[in-house]
């Protein structure tokens, strides 16, 4: 399906520029242009250029979507391409400067079949190799992420084969972690390794209480571990990780100066709070949190190659989590009572996670569902949007291997199952 280019709605310009407190001569002068320009964007019978309209939204005070009415999630290649203010005849001179550029024979006319979901001629234009690489120079060239080009991509050209994007690799460790890691002594190696491992225990813990829908704390409160009672053990007994450490045999006295020297290099933080235990009131507690740092130098020194974590087109366990809960619900969809939380703002079509941050990926949307005798909105139910399908069945394979703990939909043909 063919893409308009964008469009100003007169209307919202006329109203934006009166919140501004604005008069058309002194938007004109801002912007660059004469007031009859402006009174014909405002008439309608006119749209301003790339350049222009970028121009417009910072004299304005406002976004690029603001004057098209462009709703976060919905985004195409074009909108991304006005928004960075430019035309199709600077992106494509951009673009030839580099060898990726010279190898499609990028013009501006190549570019606008692009945005306009037009067949493209030469082979390289459908390999996904090469549109995977150009989606990444596109992200360098519009300012935003890699995943917020393959959206639009997808969103333009929906009858095309995905752009191929990169996987990342494992990464090795950094020299300054190994340099970290080989001041230590032993007795400090084992107790940074230990706390990592405790660390990750929890982590685990967690997963499972989201997992069976349970209230889960912050994690800058559950990634502070309990390390010791201030108490006579006989009362208060040891917790996990003196009882870790009483089994590697280094719980002793010298708990304290290794604890405070592992602080000191910046690899862990000790504080202390307060614990409520029956019978004896509140009892000091000390606890200590793994360091970013920290958890660097104990994965190069314990030989664990640094997670890379999911590839930039792909969402975060939770948000993926909050994906399969929606196909879970088949084509009934999912209650809007049933996703709370900060979810939406990333995955729901019309919300964004910051005011000044990119779109949510536009994977959900609110579905109305009316009443019997349609006459009122009974309720709202989210399901998946089209390229929310689309993402669930292209890349379903690479979420099974990188969260092999969640179950995922089968690959193939599913749209029907998927809301």
């Amino acid at each position: 399906m063919a893409n308009r280019l964008l469009m100003v709605d007169p209307a919202r310009l006329r109203d934006l520029r009166a919140q501004a407190g604005l008069d058309a001569r002194q938007l004109a002068e801002m912007v660059g242009t004469t007031t009859r320009m402006i009174e014909y964007w405002e008439a309608g019978r006119h749209t301003p250029e790339a350049q222009n309209l970028k121009r417009l939204a910072h004299a304005l005070g406002c976004t690029v979507a603001a004057l098209t009415g462009r709703r976060p999630g919905t985004e195409t290649l074009a909108d991304l391409r006005f928004a960075a203010g430019l035309s199709t005849e600077r992106a494509a001179a951009i673009l030839r400067e580099d060898e990726l550029g010279k190898e499609l024979f990028v013009s501006a006319t190549k570019l606008r079949d692009l945005e306009r979901g037009r067949t493209l001629r030469g082979w390289r234009w459908r390999d996904p190799w090469h549109t995977g690489r150009l989606v990444r120079r596109l992200a360098d060239l519009y300012g935003v992420p890699c995943r917020v080009v393959l959206d639009a991509w997808l969103r333009s050209r929906p009858n095309d084969q995905a752009p191929a994007m990169p996987d990342p690799g494992r990464k090795p460790p950094s020299a300054a972690s190994l340099s970290r890691w080989g001041a230590l002594n032993d007795r400090q190696r084992i107790y940074l390794g230990e706390i990592m491992r405790d660390d990750r225990m929890t982590e685990a813990e967690m997963w499972i209480r989201r997992a069976h829908h349970l209230p889960v704390p912050p994690a800058s409160q559950w990634r502070k571990l309990p390390f010791a009672l201030r108490a006579p053990a006989d009362l208060v007994g040891y917790t996990r990780l003196q009882e870790r450490l009483r089994a590697r045999g280094v719980h002793d006295p010298g708990a304290g100066p290794t604890l405070h020297a592992l602080s000191r290099s910046g690899l862990v933080s000790v504080s202390e709070d307060q614990v409520d235990l029956p019978g004896l009131g509140s009892i000091p507690r000390v606890v200590v949190e793994l360091t970013r740092t920290g958890r660097a130098a104990a994965r190069a020194g314990l030989d664990e190659p640094r997670d890379p974590g999911a590839p930039q087109h792909l969402l975060s366990e939770w948000l993926w989590r909050t994906i399969l809960r929606i196909v879970d619900a088949g084509s009934d969809g999912l209650s809007e009572n049933f996703l709370a939380g900060k979810a939406p703002f990333y995955l729901a079509v019309g919300y964004k996670p910051a005011p000044e941050g990119h779109a949510s990926r536009g994977f959900i949307e609110f579905v109305p569902v009316m009443s019997e005798d349609g006459t009122h909105v009974r309720e709202y139910r989210w399901h998946l949007t089209e390229l929310g399908r689309r993402h669930v069945l292209e890349y379903a394979h690479q979420y099974r291997t990188i969260y092999p703990k969640l179950d995922t939909v089968p690959s193939g043909d599913g749209t029907s199952d998927m809301g």
